[in-house]
């Protein structure tokens, strides 16, 4: 499924193009694809802006051209993937600790193209996928207070291979959020996060999608299929 998803998502890429790489495993599909159309000389003039460290390395080794995110005015296409999507594409995003980049390249791009298994559709937030808030290292017992009186319990995110704590590309912390009742206003609770001293970041994107694309198993074969939006 995410094999085809990925391939899929190349075909809406054009030649001369500036593209966000996204993070993850299907997105990592997606970056090794757009090599090969690069290398097969269907797609030229391509300029990649990594979200991750992951991206950045992948596209390296796969000699797909990065520009820096600073340098730029505006994006073409981002492509990444999604932890959760809901039926008005909002997203929650952060699995692999990357949504910052993420987030900043996204509000950059003019189209936000998302690539998910059918698994990431939800029709809450956050029941059961937690929210990853990005926070400054010495501010996160204050920050996971603060979270605990909005009604949201949190853990600290632990590594693995590793003693300690995940640390973000950024040097900071993840806390994983979940909410009583999952979130069912992602912009009230996105601004709230933010607001609170001591968060970089939290993984909700809310209205940043323009399509996504779906793959699933249909008589026993991987199909794609892109949903409407809610309204």
């Amino acid at each position: 499924m995410k094999q085809v998803v990925a391939d899929a998502a190349i075909r809406e890429v054009k030649s001369d193009m500036i593209l966000g790489l996204g993070s993850g495993s299907t997105a990592a599909l997606m970056i090794k694809s757009l090599a090969n159309e690069i290398r097969s000389g269907k797609l030229k003039n391509i300029k990649g802006v990594a979200t991750s460290f992951q991206s950045e390395v992948l596209a390296l080794e796969l000699d797909i051209p990065l520009i820096d995110l600073a340098s730029l005015p505006q994006i073409d296409l981002a492509i990444d993937g999604a932890d959760e999507v809901d039926p008005g594409f909002q997203l929650i995003k952060g699995g692999g600790a990357c949504h910052v980049r993420e987030k900043l390249v996204a509000s950059k791009a003019n189209q936000l193209l998302i690539v998910v298994d059918e698994t990431k559709l939800v029709q809450n937030l956050n029941q059961s996928f937690p929210l990853p808030v990005e926070v400054l290292p010495n501010a996160w017992k204050q920050v996971q207070e603060v979270i605990s009186e909005m009604n949201g319990s949190s853990s600290l995110r632990m590594a693995t291979k590793k003693a300690g704590p995940v640390v973000s590309d950024q040097g900071n912390l993840i806390l994983d959020v979940l909410f009583n009742d999952g979130i069912k206003n992602p912009k009230d609770i996105e601004m709230k996060i933010n607001n609170i001293p001591g968060v970089l970041e939290n993984g909700l994107f809310v209205d940043l999608t323009d399509k996504v694309l779906v793959g699933k198993i249909e008589d026993n074969i991987p199909v794609v299929y892109s949903p409407s939006r809610a309204s």
